[in-house]
């Protein structure tokens, strides 16, 4: 039986220039619904579905395929421009800490970020509960919201610790449901598990156990999802876990 390390070697995304994203190594593909309170506030996910892939397969990037989430080869009619312009830098590196925390350490890196809207509510934000989180009810508050976040724009670490604090995830590729106010959206790739993504220059992006890949041909930091999706002449319907049983 291979090891945990000799399964994440085999397991990767390749982003092809201008072109789809290679998947090999098997990387199962799971359905992830967000879960919103009433008035439309991002809780948590709800997994509906999981389609394991034993070959490699293609996902579309362009955001035009007739079978999304995979590719069908409309880029090339389309001329499509997937130009990355994501940093290649460390995180760690680019990364802001939130002031006023106590027993936790939390940071934020724009450049990961996609707006899902899990650091707040009507009642709350990450950066209000940083600042009380003397209290152990506020801090565990407040690193449920970090761990929900898709992008792993937000990250947490306790007071005196040197290593960032991750949730345990399975090494997949989420295709997300978000829930907006006029209706249900499709939402970008979620890679999770810490899957490496190979630029496609050929180099490495920084292997990160949360990271959310642009689906919609349109983010401005390509390929990371910026929450361009979520604009109106962007926004595209959800797919379920049945048309993708059906288009694998």
């Amino acid at each position: 039986m291979a090891s945990d390390t000799e399964t994440k070697q085999i397991m990767q995304i390749i982003v092809r220039p201008h072109r789809s994203y290679k998947v090999i190594g098997g990387v199962p593909l799971v359905i992830k619904t967000q879960v919103v309170s009433e008035c439309g506030e991002p809780l948590t996910w709800k997994k509906d579905g999981e389609i394991k892939l034993e070959s490699g397969y293609y996902l579309c990037r362009c955001g035009r395929s007739a079978l999304m989430p995979f590719c069908d080869g409309t880029h090339r009619q389309q001329s499509f421009d997937g130009t990355e312009h994501a940093p290649t830098n460390l995180s760690v590196k680019r990364r802001l800490e939130y002031p006023g925390g106590t027993k936790i350490k939390v940071y934020f890196d724009m450049d990961l970020c996609m707006e899902s809207g899990f650091c707040a509510n009507r009642a709350t934000s990450v950066a209000e509960l940083t600042e009380l989180s003397e209290d152990i009810g506020v801090r565990t508050q407040l690193i449920s919201m970090i761990e929900h976040c898709p992008s792993g724009a937000l990250i947490y670490r306790f007071e005196g610790d040197d290593k960032d604090i991750e949730v345990d995830l399975p090494m997949a590729i989420a295709v997300t449901t978000e829930i907006t106010s006029e209706g249900p959206i499709a939402g970008p790739l979620w890679v999770m598990g810490g899957i490496p993504i190979l630029r496609a220059d050929g180099q490495l992006f920084e292997t990160r156990n949360r990271v959310t890949l642009c689906n919609c041909g349109h983010s401005q930091c390509m390929p990371l999802c910026d929450g361009s999706h979520r604009q109106s002449d962007h926004q595209r319907p959800p797919i379920s876990f049945e048309q993708i049983q059906i288009l694998k």
